[in-house]
């Protein structure tokens, strides 16, 4: 069994809990800017550190006042916004829990999330998360208060809080130690009823004290380190790289639309970003398919693999003078336009939930972007490892973070250890007993170190395919690549007890007629159409080529199926931080699969592989 641990850098400290990292803050930077709120001309409002903390105490009393005890559950559902990490400490002030709900979560993901938890009050957003919780009210009768955002009712609880003197807000908030229950995150439910994940305040503040130090060069940047959020805040990346982030007194923005993101870049100009893969993907993408629509495809293309290979060639520490003037060039020409179009100032990216990837990682290396892969779950509150402005390796996902220890099974099973590790699943024993080997969470990721500790992830251990002929595959090395083309939206493969590999394959709806339009073919055309479309199946056919020549011919994926139903959240196919819910595809695509597999050899279909 291999091990790596680092060393905490920060002592711990058994009394603290989250509101200490606010309180902290505001002592050493009062009147800095800690977050940015949009305005409506596209500009961006300060918030100083001592504004947010007035703001958190006035909504925390307004709870009190509204009768929430120490201990009380609150279930938020809410997109992506400053209220979030507002509502966030002001439920910590006051003494309570909060439980969140993705904002596109089911009613019936709602009543689970309330009743299970057992909260007493929820505050939603908008008029259509209402409606989502009008629908199972009656199923959740503890439910006693009822806000909503949008209708003004956090200043309505500010006002009604005014009295609440400010001895009972710093009593309450002093009740929690460390060890105490901090929030109730519930797992996305890719397999069976979601699962309450306790998290304490020692999670959330020793993690974030150990990473601060960890990675102090993307949250203390001597001119101001700044982050624009648009991942869900529900999921704990964002949410804790939040937390994390009053602790450093890192300005943050936020803008959930994604189809907003790169004008909102662009006025707010962050110093790094979090994102999942999929973005770096979709920027990429796009500004290739741009490139092609305006006859300079292959100048980018070329600027791709000189940014790739004078990445490469860095890391190994000799750039030959050839590929130093090409890639001067290119700069000028191709990527300080990239740059100036996610903002101009970022310097780093974190990139989690699943691989980036060595060539876009290379690629966004010689943009001057360093792209931090890292590698956690919502039970190791995010991080678990993560590359280091000075210590990271493209293709990785890091060493262990400080405060934490890593090990790999017998078996190939990642286990972690360590101040970032959750308590238990709420009311649920026997599945918090099955999780934990002793002090270690058996994280159901398969993976391998190197020598110098740091972490390859190579699939999960329940998504392991065994072909009929006994080969052992795991479908992630196959999917990502493929994904990363522009034209596929998601991919899943497929062949457990099978003779062969087969893939399903969607389409991307938002690159689909870019890219037909850039190959000569009609823009306009449907799914359905595309999906029989011989340039459509071709290009599909090289994204699995290249896939395959990663493999062995006895893992390589030898047809494929494009499916005109695309794969979301809201179909159910995908979980909030767009992981694929693999057995629901399995279940749902029976048909599709069986028919790659009655009749026709493996050598026939859609995908032929020589």
């Amino acid at each position: 069994m291999i091990e790596f641990s680092t060393p905490a850098l920060v002592t711990p400290d058994p009394e603290a809990n989250a509101t200490d990292l606010l309180v902290e803050r505001v002592a050493q930077t009062p009147d800095s800017v800690l977050f940015s709120l949009p305005t409506a001309d596209g500009g961006w409002s300060p918030v100083t550190t001592r504004e947010f903390y007035d703001q958190v105490i006035a909504l925390a009393k307004g709870l009190v006042a509204a009768g929430i005890e120490p201990g009380d559950k609150i279930g938020l559902m809410c997109k992506t916004r400053y209220e979030w990490t507002l509502i966030d400490f002001a439920t910590w002030f006051a003494g309570a829990v909060l439980v969140p709900i993705y904002e596109t979560s089911s009613p019936a993901q709602v009543r689970w999330n309330l009743s299970d938890s057992g909260a007493i009050a929820i505050i939603l957003e908008t008029p259509d998360h209402f409606a989502r919780f009008d629908e199972v009210h009656p199923d959740v009768p503890a439910i006693r208060n009822t806000w909503q955002i949008d209708l003004g009712d956090l200043d309505k609880l500010v006002a009604g809080g005014v009295a609440v003197p400010d001895e009972e807000i710093e009593r309450r908030r002093n009740l929690a130690v460390a060890s105490d229950i901090a929030t109730l995150i519930y797992t996305s439910g890719s397999t069976g009823k979601p699962k309450g994940c306790v998290l304490t305040h020692a999670n959330f503040v020793e993690t974030s004290r150990n990473a601060a130090v960890a990675l102090k060069e993307v949250v203390l940047d001597p001119n101001g380190a700044s982050t624009l959020l648009f991942i869900t805040t529900a999921h704990i990346f964002a949410r804790f790289i939040a937390v994390l982030s009053v602790h450093a007194g890192v300005r943050v923005g936020h803008q959930p639309d994604t189809k907003q993101l790169l004008p909102s870049l662009g006025s707010f100009k962050p110093t790094f970003l979090l994102a999942v893969p999929r973005v770096f993907e979709k920027v990429y993408n796009v500004s290739e398919q741009k490139a092609e629509a305006g006859g300079k495809g292959k100048i980018f293309r070329t600027a791709a693999d000189t940014a790739v290979a004078y990445s490469t060639a860095k890391e190994v520490g000799h750039v030959p003078l050839g590929l130093k003037v090409k890639f001067r060039i290119f700069d000028k020409l191709v990527y300080s336009k990239l740059r100036t179009a996610m903002g101009g100032n970022v310097k780093y990216a974190v990139s989690g939930s699943a691989p980036l990837g060595p060539r876009l990682g290379h690629f966004y290396h010689s943009l001057g972007i360093t792209i931090l892969e890292g590698y956690g779950l919502t039970e190791t509150t995010a991080p678990a490892t993560v590359n280091l402005a000075t210590k990271s390796k493209i293709g990785t996902v890091g060493p262990a973070l400080p405060g934490v220890s890593v090990r790999i099974a017998d078996d190939g099973e990642i286990e972690v250890k360590g101040v970032n590790v959750f308590k238990e699943y709420w009311k649920n024993p026997q599945a918090t007993a099955e999780t934990f080997d002793g002090e270690w969470l058996k994280t159901g990721d398969i993976g391998s170190f190197d020598d110098d500790g740091f972490l390859t992830i190579t699939g999960r251990k329940k998504e392991i395919i065994v072909t009929a002929g006994g080969k052992n595959v795991a479908p992630a090395a196959l999917e990502d690549p493929i994904r990363a083309n522009p034209l596929v939206g998601q991919v899943v493969v497929v062949g457990d007890k099978k003779p062969f590999i087969s893939a399903l394959v969607t389409l991307d709806p938002e690159m689909l007629p870019v890219w037909l339009n850039n190959n000569g073919e009609d823009a306009g055309m449907s799914v359905e159409e595309a999906a029989i479309n011989a340039a459509v199946n071709a290009e599909v056919q090289r994204a699995i080529d290249a896939a395959n020549e990663n493999v062995s011919r006895a893992e390589s994926i030898r047809k494929f199926t494009i499916l005109t139903t695309e794969l979301t959240e809201a179909s159910g196919h995908l979980t909030p931080k767009m992981s694929i819910k693999r057995n629901v595809i399995l279940a749902d695509f029976a048909p599709q699969i069986e028919a790659m597999y009655s009749g026709a050899p493996a050598t026939e279909g859609h995908s032929i592989v020589s």
